[in-house]
């Protein structure tokens, strides 16, 4: 198969610093142009708040799109008139997202920031014990697992209701729902990749569509239920689950499940760089492969690239290991995580697989659990996942002393809490529509 290069895309952001320079100038120009205030005051805490209809867009990072001009007064000069009209920028929806989220954000102590973080599981399907977990650690967000859904999707949205974070941002609630071989809720019953791979694209986009309709009317806002893996192998613990079994077919229903998760859940890709290139399983080992970087690029990057383009708000790392570009799990390796944002363009959460996991691969130098977790955060991973209930005073500990010593940029961590706080806005939109 020709070698198919990745191509960069240059997605300009601004740190979450620099995005408090734009809201004043956002503010600056609706005021110069006496267009009618895009953001209101927080009913709790008078923050600026964007009024606008939810976006999809998964970043979090502003980029000023359009502007407004200016118009002159009828009783101006001559030379007034005939003088370039003045121009002022006009937020886009996901930048007044991005404001809120940044205003919030700098509000926060650096504990909270670190906690916002986490995203963890409390079992069982009574909210009691998962409101004071909130309340206790304040965790960004919950993983959903099959011992947390009851019978109906309607009685797993009552059970969540009450799970709330802080008037103007939704905890994100997040399950792995990719339908198959990995279902949570006993209502899916729409075609899974074992299907669906040799069915027409128009049925991924189908099914993909009545499923994100489905974890949206049970609360559920992050599906981590789109498999970019690819493999033609069925001896592979993964291919079961892959969308395609060769690079075109897995990136055209890659963009199709996306494209129909988005304005319904946030759609995750799974599990980067690409769990293909080895049979063994990241649930109990540390898989690796020594395939050359030019061979990823034209194997397993294109479904991952089609999913970035089509709108996918989060990627989740695999603990495995391209030895050919890092020795460690691409979890833990800031080399991979430049390449996502770098070459593939993507803006959005980077999560990790489930952190427990690299213990459970018995390695000695995964044992500590808060060094794994400064690891992650330092490789630049916004979210880590937990599956449990741990104690997140040590790890959140651990990131803090990296942080204060220097190891850690307080600056990345904003910018990470930054793209958290923003899917957290945009649920909130979703599910308290304006008007």
């Amino acid at each position: 198969m020709a070698r198919v290069r990745v191509r960069a895309r240059v997605r300009p952001g601004l740190s979450a610093r620099a995005a408090v320079a734009l809201a004043l100038g956002v503010a600056l120009a609706a005021s110069i142009s006496g267009c009618s205030a895009a953001a209101s005051a927080d009913s709790a805490g008078g923050t600026a708040l964007a009024t606008s209809a939810p976006t999809s867009s998964a970043s979090a990072v502003p980029s000023a799109t359009s502007t407004v001009a200016a118009t002159p007064a009828a009783t101006a000069t001559p030379a007034a008139r005939a003088s370039p009209a003045a121009t002022a920028t006009a937020a886009t929806p996901a930048e007044l997202d991005a404001l809120y989220a940044s205003t919030r954000m700098h509000s926060m102590t650096l504990d909270a920031k670190l906690a916002t973080m986490f995203m963890v599981q409390v079992p069982g399907t009574d909210p009691a014990p998962m409101v004071k977990y909130l309340a206790a650690n304040g965790p960004g967000g919950f993983l959903l697992l099959g011992n947390n859904v009851p019978g109906s999707a309607g009685a797993l949205r009552a059970q969540l209701a009450g799970v709330t974070l802080t008037a103007g941002l939704s905890p994100l609630v997040s399950i792995d729902e990719e339908g198959g071989d990995v279902a949570r809720l006993g209502e899916d019953v729409f075609p899974g990749a074992d299907q669906l791979k040799s069915l027409p694209v128009e049925e991924t986009k189908a099914s993909f569509t009545q499923r994100a309709a489905l974890l949206k009317s049970a609360g559920v806002s992050v599906n981590f239920g789109t498999v970019a893996d690819v493999t033609a192998d069925p001896g592979s613990f993964i291919f079961d689950r892959v969308l395609g079994t060769d690079p075109a077919s897995s990136s055209a229903r890659v963009a199709a499940s996306v494209a129909a998760e988005n304005g319904s859940v946030f759609s995750t890709l799974k599990h980067f760089p690409g769990h293909g290139e080895t049979n063994a399983d990241s649930h109990t080992s540390i898989p690796s492969t020594d395939l050359a970087f030019d061979q990823w690029q034209a194997r397993d990057a294109p479904p991952f690239a089609a999913g970035v383009d089509a709108g996918a708000s989060l990627v989740m790392f695999g603990h495995l290991s391209y030895t050919s570009v890092d020795p460690e799990p691409a979890s833990l390796s800031a080399r991979w995580h430049e390449i996502l944002r770098d070459d593939l363009g993507f803006t959005g959460v980077a999560v990790t697989d489930d952190m427990l996991m690299l213990q459970d691969s018995g390695l000695p130098e995964f044992a500590d659990r808060s060094a794994n977790a400064v690891r992650a955060v330092s490789a630049g991973n916004d979210i880590l996942l937990y599956n449990s209930a741990i104690d997140m005073s040590q790890p959140v500990a651990a990131i803090r002393a990296a942080v204060q010593s220097g190891q850690i940029g307080e600056d990345q961590i904003d910018e990470s809490v930054v793209r958290i706080l923003t899917l957290q806005r945009q649920q909130w939109e979703r599910t308290h529509p304006a008007g």
